[in-house]
């Protein structure tokens, strides 16, 4: 059984599992939705994928989830929170890609908002209670910027990651009492 993790307005968020191959391919296969990334993904690179958030899930109790539309049950994308290690320093990413057909609909706004949310908040046994989030993005990346700034991160500083420049945008919060 997945488990639902969050819900926001449009969208349930739950974890992924190897039935999600096809669905994440829809993203990992369109040269445009991975303009920003290394290189597209193989069947075989989703499996690892999806493995490697699964990983996550038990290790850290977040991931990379599936972001699926509630008036429809369809795929969209997946957004969720990421270990990164940023210039030598643990650093949790919120990271949002969806299916093309969904661009420029406030999903991926509407779900990074929600997963920035369930990790700074500690309302509840599963919130997470981060003060500091990042979003790691290509500078060409206007729209994952607009989205970032959109749920109240800033740009930080730019460094090198994944053999590229990228701009750390950073959302900071008090620490919880």
């Amino acid at each position: 059984m997945v488990m639902i993790i969050l819900e926001t307005e449009r969208m349930v968020l739950r974890e992924m599992d190897i039935n999600d191959v096809k669905n994440l391919q829809g993203i990992f296969s369109d040269p445009e939705a991975m303009r920003y990334y290394p290189k597209l993904k193989t069947v075989e690179e989703t499996e690892e994928w999806i493995r490697w958030n699964r990983l996550s899930y038990r290790a850290y109790r977040f991931g990379l989830w599936i972001a699926i539309l509630k008036e429809t049950g369809a795929f969209a994308g997946q957004c969720g929170l990421v270990m990164q290690k940023v210039d030598d320093e643990p650093e949790i990413e919120v990271g949002y890609l969806f299916l093309r057909q969904y661009w420029g609909q406030g999903l991926a706004t509407e779900a990074a908002r929600a997963c920035r949310d369930y990790a700074v908040n500690c309302v509840g046994h599963n919130r997470l209670g981060y003060t500091r989030l990042v979003s790691l993005i290509d500078p060409r990346n206007l729209a994952s910027k607009r989205v970032a700034e959109k749920i109240g991160m800033m740009r930080e500083k730019e460094t090198i990651m994944f053999d590229k420049r990228i701009e750390v945008y950073v959302f900071e919060t008090a620490a919880p009492k």
